[in-house]
């Protein structure tokens, strides 16, 4: 039979069960649940499996547990933030985008996502912006297609 894990004593296996109880994030409580088994007598394999974790994510649930006590269980997912979406177009260039926008692109006929994006490209010296990107400005700088291509009107 494999060895039992050693759990660093920070909570009692009574205290250990109420967090795995007690826990609203699926997560955390599926950690509290492992730490709960594992310091029940449980072998790592056995506990793993039980929870649904792999094996080694569930030693290292064991391992961060021991060195760093309770507050290592959080999920800390959630603490991510996401990347600051940067604008492709500074103000001024944005300012440029709407008047050239005001005349016929560049070929002669009507502007396009596909066709905002390479003037994009070109003013900003980039190898490559995607045609959605050029949906998004048109759609930032507040141009209904619709109406200005069947009436006629600019904006």
């Amino acid at each position: 039979m494999p060895p039992k894990a050693h759990i660093e004593p920070h909570l009692s296996v009574d205290d250990l069960k109420n967090r795995y109880r007690q826990a609203r994030d699926t997560t955390e409580s599926r950690r509290w649940h492992l730490l709960h088994l594992v310091g029940s007598g449980w072998t790592i394999k056995q506990a793993a499996e039980v929870v649904g974790l792999n094996y080694d994510y569930a030693k290292e649930i064991i391992r961060r547990y021991n060195h760093e006590g309770p507050p290592s269980v959080r999920n800390r997912s959630r603490d991510r933030q996401p990347p600051v979406a940067r604008s492709l177009l500074t103000k001024s260039q944005q300012q440029e985008l709407k008047q050239a926008l005001l005349g016929p692109a560049p070929d002669g006929g009507p502007w396009s996502g596909p066709k905002v994006a390479q003037w994009i490209a070109e003013r900003t010296g980039r190898q490559h912006v995607w045609p959605q990107r050029g949906w998004d400005y048109l759609k930032r700088l507040g141009i209904n297609w619709k109406q200005r291509n069947n009436s006629g009107s600019e904006f």
